[in-house]
């Protein structure tokens, strides 16, 4: 009975260890690219960064690989243009997306899960299908080199519809019932209640939002063609002309543009779980 107990104790052990393995396996496979990018934008001119077998730690490390870039392109012009894109982006986003989530979570009309399923069905077809048409109304809206013409295809997105109608339906509807007795009308419940309750939901619509428009290429290369209203992924495509033989440079400039990103996930992380774990459990 002893060694029973004594085998019973060693399995938690035994499957921690498994877990804790497989998870730095998992960690060291998903920053391992990131700390290669980082170590060869490290690297001095002195070093080879094709040598066989490679060298993963700098021997010379220098950070002015950096300060040439900076000194290169327009960095900060680039970086201010995806702050923009990037904020509208999150902000019209969230505003529409839970105007829309607002009535088919809580109001019953005839249709409504229909029009939910059509919204959702929307996710299954790829965005390159309605860059033609998208273009075709950005140009007779004038919109074309402007910023509102990088965000208009991404105002409103049928994850974002989705994800605040889970976060809404898991508020009791007794909350809203209490305030229409006070007096609240639907835009007041829907802000003054609904919104704040929501909150890790919504934070984690604005991260996978801003992550989102941050990193688009394809569509302001399009509505794009002034290299001042260049983005940063544009910019860098730009840098990987310019710098086609240093490879230093392109991954300082992209370390560069990675950290924004980096940035705001370390500030909003805590509501990033909570979130996406409420909006998945509610049906």
């Amino acid at each position: 009975m002893a060694k029973y107990n004594k085998k019973k104790k060693k399995h938690p052990i035994l499957r921690k260890i498994g877990q804790y393995s497989l998870l730095i396996l998992v960690t060291i496979f998903m920053i391992g690219p990131f700390l290669w990018l980082l170590a060869t934008a490290l690297k001095s001119g002195n070093e080879n960064i094709f040598q066989y077998p490679p060298t993963f730690i700098p021997s010379d490390p220098t950070f002015s690989n950096f300060g040439k870039v900076l000194e290169t392109f327009p960095f900060f012009r680039y970086l201010f243009n995806s702050i923009v894109v990037g904020f509208l982006t999150v902000f019209l986003n969230v505003l529409f997306c839970s105007l829309a989530a607002y009535p088919l979570a809580r109001m019953k009309f005839r249709g409504s899960k229909t029009i939910f399923i059509l919204i959702i069905s929307t996710m299954m077809i790829p965005f390159q299908l309605l860059m033609i048409p998208v273009y075709i109304i950005s140009l007779n809206l004038g919109l074309q080199n402007t910023y509102l013409g990088m965000v208009l295809p991404h105002i409103t997105t049928a994850f974002g519809v989705f994800l605040m109608r889970q976060a809404f339906l898991t508020i009791p509807e007794e909350l809203d019932e209490s305030a229409r007795m006070d007096g609240a009308n639907s835009f007041q419940i829907w802000w003054r209640i609904l919104m704040p309750l929501a909150k890790p939901s919504m934070v984690t619509l604005m991260i996978f939002t801003f992550v989102s428009a941050w990193g688009d290429f394809l569509w302001p290369l399009i509505i794009i063609n002034d290299q001042s209203m260049y983005t940063l992924p544009l910019g860098l495509n730009m840098l990987s002309g310019t710098f086609t033989s240093d490879w230093r440079l392109i991954a300082a400039g992209t370390i560069l543009s990675m950290l924004p990103i980096l940035i705001v996930f370390l500030l909003l992380q805590k509501f990033f779980i909570g979130g996406a774990m409420k909006g998945a459990v509610k049906g």
